[in-house]
């Protein structure tokens, strides 16, 4: 596996995947498991490179940012096996023509960033809340049209007017940090929104996101009792940022750990197809992390209609529009 600059332990979808391939590595004895950092995108090319001359029986790049470097290396070696995590030739993030040994493992998270949205609307007591992006990529801006829509739709189901700051999916203009490591830029934005109203703050920028949790804890220990809370991203964050567990009332995840998994099991097997994963909440690849500390704040009548929702999402009676297709 080769990492996205963020590193192996980013708390979000480097570390997930490498979970994966040790997933997979647990299952099969005949499987043995590595990775490169990349510290900076120049680093993307080398690492292939050095795993294309062990002749590994799979390579997983991770990100978007590693599309272009994944797809000039399968075209020159097409009896490699390849797996990129949240990139697909359908987004644009693999530039075409598609070659057949990529396995494209992505995930339709505006299905379950709907679901947080209309739980964000559901929980918030001011009627604002927020998210922002890292960067301006479709895998991330995919959360931030699903949260603004469900938001939209809490709106239109209670006859309410709950405001969603950093983010319009009409639009596509909002906020981000610029990166997915810099987290005091992730602090500042997020007391930003807190100063303006905002109670409930969905981070979609990895690492960053601790600086979003810092701002959040400096605003409880400030008011002396809890007022602001958020959402992690990705991954479950009671798992990857435990020290901050108190303040998620929920995540909004996709299934990178077993869609990783799985690309190497078939690669092992001699099963492998390239082609395109995707995680939706139907699948279990794109779901609402347990609510942990919060399961008891959550009103039992707002978590049935979750379930409602969700169904309607997974039959299609609830459309979840976005610009950012997988």
């Amino acid at each position: 596996m080769v990492t996205d600059t963020g590193g192996i332990d980013d708390r979000s979808f480097n570390a997930s995947s490498w979970a994966g391939m040790q997933a997979a590595a647990a299952a099969n004895s005949n499987i043995q498991v590595k990775y490169l950092q990349s510290t900076t995108q120049n680093d993307y090319v080398p690492n292939i490179s050095a795993f294309l001359q062990e002749k590994c029986g799979i390579i997983v790049t991770v990100g978007f940012l590693m599309g272009s470097a994944t797809e000039t290396a399968a075209k020159a070696h097409p009896s490699q096996d390849f797996a990129i995590v949240d990139c697909s030739y359908a987004s644009e993030c693999l530039p075409a023509p598609k070659e057949s040994n990529i396995d494209q493992l992505v995930f339709n998270t505006v299905q379950d960033g709907f679901l947080g949205g209309y739980l964000a609307a559901g929980m918030t007591k001011t009627g604002k809340v927020a998210t922002f992006g890292g960067e301006d990529f479709g895998t991330v801006t995919i959360y931030m049209d699903g949260y603004w829509d469900g938001v939209q739709y809490y709106n239109t189901q209670h006859h309410t007017n709950v405001q969603v700051l950093g983010w319009n999916e009409k639009t596509q203009k909002g906020s981000f940090t610029g990166d997915f490591t810099n987290q005091t830029k992730g602090e500042t934005l997020t007391q930003t929104f807190i100063s303006e109203g905002a109670d409930i703050i969905f981070p979609v920028a990895g690492n960053v996101g601790l600086g979003a949790a810092k701002a959040v804890q400096d605003a409880d220990n400030a008011a002396g009792s809890q007022k602001v809370n958020m959402f992690w991203v990705d991954t479950d964050g009671c798992t990857s940022a435990p020290q901050y567990c108190k303040y998620f009332i929920t995540s909004v995840t996709k299934g990178i750990v077993s869609a990783v998994k799985n690309a190497v099991l078939t690669a092992a097997s001699g099963s492998f197809k390239g082609g395109t994963y995707v995680g939706t909440l139907a699948n279990g690849g794109a779901v609402l992390s347990p609510f942990h500390d919060f399961s008891s704040q959550v009103p039992a009548a707002l978590q049935n209609e979750l379930k409602t929702v969700e169904a309607g999402i997974e039959n299609g009676t609830i459309q979840t529009p976005t610009k950012s297709p997988v």
